[in-house]
This record gives C-alpha cells, sequence and structure tokens, in this order.
C-alpha cells in the first residue's frame, strides 16, 4: 500500500514588481493557511516518509511550514525542479520515481498538474484544489512506478477551517 498527500502551494503575493514568477512569495494570507492546514492534518495522518517540494518559493515556504508542523527535518527535504512545470506529466512521473522504501509521501507542488493529477489517480472528482488543498490518495500497491486509480481518503482545504 502506498499513499500519496498532493499539497497546492498556499496562497502567494503578486504584489512585487520586477521578481520572476519562480520567486514570488507567499501572502500572510498563504502563511496562515499553511499553519492552519498542515495543523489539522498532522492531527489526522502520521508524518510521510518523504516531503517533496517544487523549487518555487512559494512551494518551499508551504514545504517548510508543514516539515515545520510535522517535525520533519528541512534537511530531508527534497527538492524537485521539475515539479515547477505546471502539467500533471511532472507530477506523474515524480510520483512513479518515489524510492519504494517510502510507504507514503507528500508533495508540494502547482496547479494545474494537481488537479489533474488527483482527479486521474483518485476516486472522488474535484473541481478544483485551491490554494493550501491537500488531496491523500491511497494504491494497492507495493511500487510507486505501478500506481494506478486510487482511492481518494483524504481532501483538506483552508476553507474547512475558517469561520465566516
Amino acid at each position: 500500500m502506498k499513499t500519496i498527500y498532493i499539497v497546492r502551494h498556499a496562497k502567494s503575493s503578486w504584489e512585487y514588481e520586477g521578481i520572476k514568477d519562480i520567486d514570488r512569495p507567499l501572502k500572510k494570507r498563504g502563511i496562515n493557511d499553511a499553519y492552519l492546514v498542515s495543523e489539522a492534518l498532522r492531527k489526522k495522518i502520521d508524518t510521510p516518509s518523504v516531503f517533496v517540494s517544487s523549487c518555487a518559493n512559494r512551494a518551499l515556504h508551504t514545504a517548510m511550514i508543514f516539515s515545520y508542523t510535522f517535525d520533519y527535518p528541512l534537511a530531508y527535504l527534497k527538492i524537485n525542479k521539475s515539479l515547477y512545470n505546471f502539467s500533471d506529466g511532472y507530477l506523474i512521473k515524480t510520483v512513479k520515481a518515489l524510492d519504494d522504501s517510502f510507504n507514503s509521501a507528500i508533495i508540494f507542488s502547482h496547479d494545474h498538474g494537481i488537479s489533474d493529477f488527483v482527479n486521474k489517480f483518485g476516486d472522488k472528482e474535484l473541481d478544483h484544489v485551491p490554494t493550501c488543498g491537500v488531496v491523500g490518495i491511497s494504491f494497492k500497491t507495493d511500487h510507486w512506478k505501478n500506481i494506478k486509480k486510487g482511492k481518494t481518503i483524504l481532501t483538506e482545504f483552508p476553507k474547512f477551517y475558517k469561520s465566516n
């Protein structure tokens, strides 16, 4: 059995002029949401075996907050440049290339690839994964390279934890 948790990076800022997209930081709301969702998730799941993040600032910052909450050493956080691509092809390749010694993984990436991935591999149709949304999918396999349609076991979105 393998379990993947896919996290869309938290809300990023567009207020800085002249910086590259890859360097955009999180907004204050994004930072708050990352703490909120990671703390809620920590109460529901065991610490994933491996944390993998896109190299974009906003994804890395989100991954660092989740790492802190889960007490996962930042030195072990894996950075994958190909996750900065916004298609599910790179996300699929990343998941299928995970070491089989890891029974669970958490990956921090970007939409549109995330929404496409969770709908292709999960059994629950999701219109859109919001910023800082987490979707968990379990697979009946011992090898990441063999993942096929799995079972959506978790959806955690910031709005679940905010009062209006």
